[in-house]
């Protein structure tokens, strides 16, 4: 069974009907219980970092999403979802994020004749031999929707990165720990190869 965790940031359902299509068994949900028992986590999210750590924090999901990865259930980050694994974000100074990756999360710069947020299909480099990529091509497009990117800490852990006025660190992996910036619900074939990936993982394989 794979938990989806509810704390009301959106982008949910597209998640779920995903998993849904690839035959998986889904819960939506924001209790501990039901995540702790999960064979995987998932975490999406769209919206504000600042708003997102809030909830996570008033419905003790902070804690609970430590417990899940202490105890070495395969789990996922998707988005702002990614972005909330680290240790901070430029979108909300002062507000911790939940630090179980070091980096930070930064404004995309503004460059002329590009558009913020980014939206939109961009192709994946990809390095340091990710699992979530098994049978993925290089330079397979995937969709985003972003105004921050990811600067990883540890070079090691970023399985894709991605050009858009900047270098961004598109997808990491550590352990049990699998996230992603861009939506691979939304990435057709290749998103749902993503996905596939991290079903068909087990804990003997990180």
């Amino acid at each position: 069974m794979i938990a989806i965790i509810d704390y009301d940031a959106g982008n949910i359902k597209s998640v779920e009907k995903a998993l849904l299509f690839l035959g998986q068994e889904v819960v939506i949900t924001g209790e501990k219980e039901e995540i702790l028992k999960a064979d995987k986590v998932i975490l999406p999210g769209v919206g504000a970092f600042g708003d997102a750590m809030e909830n996570l924090r008033k419905y003790g999901l902070d804690e609970v999403i430590h417990q899940v990865v202490a105890k070495g259930t395969p789990f996922m980050g998707i988005c702002l979802g990614l972005q909330l694994l680290f240790e901070r974000s430029d979108e909300a100074p002062g507000i911790p994020g939940l630090g179980i990756l070091e980096g930070e999360i930064l404004r995309i710069p503004m460059q002329d004749g590009l558009k913020i947020p980014h939206m939109g299909w961009n192709s994946l480099c990809l390095e340091n031999d990710g699992k979530l990529f098994a049978g993925v091509t290089q330079q397979s497009y995937v969709y985003f929707v972003h105004s921050y990117y990811l600067k990883a800490k540890e070079e090691n852990i970023v399985k894709a990165s991605t050009e858009y006025s900047t270098h961004i660190h598109a997808s990491v992996e550590k352990g049990n720990v699998f996230a992603c910036q861009f939506h691979p619900e939304k990435s057709s074939d290749v998103g749902m190869q993503i996905l596939r990936n991290f079903v068909e993982l087990n804990q003997e394989e990180m």
